[in-house]
Parts: structure tokens; sequence; C-alpha cells
């Protein structure tokens, strides 16, 4: 009853708060963040009614699988985005952007923290500054999305964003891992493992694309044969979930040699498969965007509610979470501007794209709490820089994200108060 409950009421707030942003003429997403704010822990939930909001972040926690599988959804759609005919155009730029504005984070992030290392050595050590600088080149692809559906934007950085927002997850797993492994040896005074450093990151982003390929495969032989709306609907929801909970194993092969895979590149590469082999597939993920509404409504209500106030109360957290947010948004727009000058982008994409890059949330979490678990007292003061920056950037990254596609022209004004048209019942 208390799940059914605060699923309900997670709803409710969400749709309630995204009428009260609208007259201010921000995004829906983030009245869904405030909404979860006020029924999260810090505010309803102090109430001690269960269901009624979030008594703590074990209530929370429980709805984690409904955000797990929003994101397969988000990352699903994505897929859609790498069709071969597209990519003919813009797979290069999309590439060396999304490596080049990644890495020019990490670069940004870790040079600021290690001039504040030589001011407050004790609080930002080396190991923190240079964990940091990896999880700054992660970018969450949720908070963008639901901007550019919710606008309709259309255009060449929308072309452009939401490959090398894809692109973004595998390059960050890559940094992330070889960074951290550098971090771990300096803490524990271990060598530098070349199996930890290198390897398991390259290969869980090989066996991710692998996974997603074979299911994308399965999912358009299968799909032929129902043809009905709704049945070939359950087939892709199916799917997708299937790829989320397959993304959860892990296997040891000895020798240090460990495979994991990332939900998001998995779901991404089952959608992209379907979208190439499919002829149909058009179709199909349009009819899967709007089941899925209500299930991205509940993910960034509880990404509201799972944002923790606490982190306020460090002050040496805040210090760090600012410079922390200041360094990487210039790595990101600096890098954006920079790399697609190099690749001959319009001007209106080398001035907007790097502020449509800036929202983190999902990704970096998860890093931060790898990184908790492993780093002991440091590793808790990297979790709270990062809960401080996420809650930033989930706040103000999608009202960022609308200026700048509406600047770059891929949001008219006719789509800044969009009508919504009632079904027509037909007797």
């Amino acid at each position: 009853m208390e799940l059914l409950l605060s699923v309900a009421v997670s709803l409710f707030a969400g749709l309630v708060m995204s009428r009260v942003v609208k007259p201010l003429k921000l995004p829906a997403v983030t009245g869904y963040l405030i909404a979860g704010l006020l029924i999260g822990p810090f505010a309803l939930g102090r109430l001690g009614v269960a269901g009624l909001g979030f008594v703590d972040f074990d209530a929370v926690e429980v709805m984690k699988p409904i955000s797990e599988v929003a994101l397969g959804f988000i990352a699903f759609a994505i897929g859609n985005e790498f069709r071969l005919s597209q990519l003919k155009a813009i797979g290069r730029q999309a590439t060396i952007i999304a490596i080049f504005q990644a890495l020019s984070a990490t670069i940004m992030v870790d040079l600021s923290l290690l001039i504040l290392h030589l001011i407050m050595p004790s609080q930002v050590t080396v190991p923190v500054a240079i964990t940091l600088g990896a999880i700054a080149a992660a970018t969450a692809p949720a908070a963008t999305l639901m901007v550019v559906n919710q606008y309709k934007a259309k255009g060449p950085l929308v072309d452009l964003l939401l490959p090398i927002v894809a692109l973004d997850d595998a390059v960050g797993l890559v940094v992330f891992a070889v960074s951290f492994g550098i971090a771990k040896s300096l803490i524990g005074g271990a060598a530098l493992s070349a199996v930890s450093v290198l390897v398991n990151p390259l290969l869980e982003v090989v066996v991710s694309v692998l996974l997603g390929s074979v299911l994308g495969l399965a999912f358009t032989f299968f799909e032929r044969f129902f043809h009905s709306r709704s049945k070939r609907l359950c087939v892709a929801i199916t799917f997708v979930v299937l790829a989320v909970s397959l993304s959860k194993l892990e296997f040891s092969l000895g020798g240090g040699v460990e495979i994991g895979f990332s939900s998001l590149l998995v779901c991404m590469m089952l959608g992209t498969i379907f979208c190439n082999i499919c002829k149909s597939s058009e179709e199909l993920m349009a009819k899967t965007d709007r089941w899925t509404a209500p299930l991205f409504v509940l993910f960034f209500v509880i990404s509201g509610a799972e944002l923790d106030l606490s982190v306020f109360a460090n002050w040496a957290a805040v210090l760090i979470g600012v410079v922390y947010i200041i360094a990487r948004s210039a790595g990101k727009i600096g890098g954006a501007a920079i790399s697609s000058r190099m690749t001959h982008c319009a001007p209106q994409i080398q001035k907007w794209l790097g502020i449509t890059l800036l929202p983190q949330a999902g990704v970096a979490l998860g890093m931060s709490i790898t990184v908790a678990s492993e780093l002991g007292e440091q590793g808790a003061i990297i979790r709270s820089i990062v809960l401080f920056s996420v809650l930033i950037y989930e706040l103000v990254g999608p009202m960022l994200t609308k200026i700048a596609l509406t600047k770059a022209g891929d949001i008219h004004d006719k789509e800044l108060n969009p009508v919504v048209e009632e079904p027509k019942l037909h007797r």
C-alpha cells in the first residue's frame, strides 16, 4: 500500500508543480524536481507519514527500480538518433566533440582542484581532485531529452546534441575508471594495475555494446510476429526492461578482470540496432515515447527526492562544490565551443552547444556511490560534493538547456507554450 501511495503522490505532485512552473516559463523537468524536494525527506517527509511523502532516503531507495527502468527507456530513445543515414552526416563531428568536451571538463576540474589543494590540502587531497575530475566528464541525458521532447525542439543543435550525450556516457566510463584507479593507488600506495585502469573499463564498454546489439537483433526478430500496436508496444517494453535487468549482471574472469555492463549503453545499442533494421521503427518509437511519459515524471520526482539538502551544512563541500561547478561548466562550454569550431559546425552550435551539456545526475551519482564505498573518508567528501553539484545542475540545467536551444533557433516561439490537443473519442 505504501509503495502504491508513494507512486500516486509522486505523480500528482509532479503534475501539479509542472503547472506551477509553467507561468514562470520553466521546463516541466524543473517542476518535477521541485516536487520531489517538496515530498522528500527534508519537507513533507518530515511529517513521518509513510506513503504521503518520503520519510527517509531508504523510502526513496525502494523506488530505485522505477528510476532504472526510466533511464533504460531514455537511453533506448536516444538510440533512435544513431540512424546510419544521420551518422554519415554528423557522426564524425559528434564523436570528436563528445570526447573533447568530456576531457576538457576533466582537465579543468583537475587543475582547479589541484590549485585548491595547495590552499586547503586537508580538505582537497590529490585523489579527491583526480576523482572529481573524472566524474565531471559525465552528462545526464534524461533532463536534456525531456526538454527536447517538451518543446519539440528540432534543428542542427538537437541533431548533434543527442548523439553527443549518448557517446558522453562511454567516454565518462573510461575516464572515470582510469582516474579512479590512479586515485586508489595514491591512497593505498599500491602499484597501478593495467587491468583495473584500462582493461576493465574498455571491456565494460565493449560488452555493453555487444549485449545491446544482440538484444536489438532479437527485438527486431520477435517484433515481426506481432501486428497489433498494443502487442508490439509490449514487445518493446519487454526488451527494454530485459536490457536493464541483464545490465545488472557481473562476472569475474580471474586475474582482476571484471565484466560489468552499463545499462545506458546496453539500452542505447538496443534502440540503435532496432531503429536501423526495423522499417516500422519510427512508428513504434513514437508509441513508446507516449507510454513512458508517466514513467519519466516519476523518474524526475524521485530524482528530486534523492537530492540531499544536508550537504549545505558542510561548508567545505559547498566551497569545493562551487569550484567544481564553475570549472566543469567552463570545461564543457569551452571544450564544446573549441571542438565544434574545429569540426566546422554552424556558429549557433559553437555558441550554445556547451550549455546544453551541463546537466549531471544519475551517472555521476552512481560513480560517487562507488567512490564512497571504496575510499572511506575521502570518498564521503567526494559523495557530498557530487550531491551538491547535482542539486544545482538538476535545478538549473534544464532551464539553461531550454534557453540555449531557444537562442540557437531549435525551439520556436510557438513551442514555448505548446497547445495539447485532446484526443477525440470515436463512438
